[in-house]
């Protein structure tokens, strides 16, 4: 389960990071605030498009958020990673 606490630390400092509440993440996924707290405290997990909402929001990667890489940026348009 340390996929979920690093998920929940990376997740909570992109949402500082944009000054935004946990009131205002939950109402961008259609869930309710406590379950989004328990999201940011690595308790649930989310299904893979909350996953992608969430990456597209922050404008990072999906394995960034993941804590499967360090670089938060997306590739360039046209780029593929090997």
């Amino acid at each position: 389960m340390e996929t979920l606490k690093e998920f929940g630390t990376r997740l909570r400092a992109l949402r500082k990071e944009r000054k935004q509440v946990q009131r205002q993440m939950a109402e961008l996924l259609h869930i309710t605030e406590v379950h989004y707290r328990r999201i940011e405290a690595g308790k649930v997990n989310i299904s893979a498009l909350t996953l992608c909402t969430l990456a597209d929001y922050f404008d990072v990667t999906t394995d960034y958020l993941l804590g499967r890489s360090p670089a938060s940026v997306t590739a360039p348009e046209g780029v593929l990673h090997l």
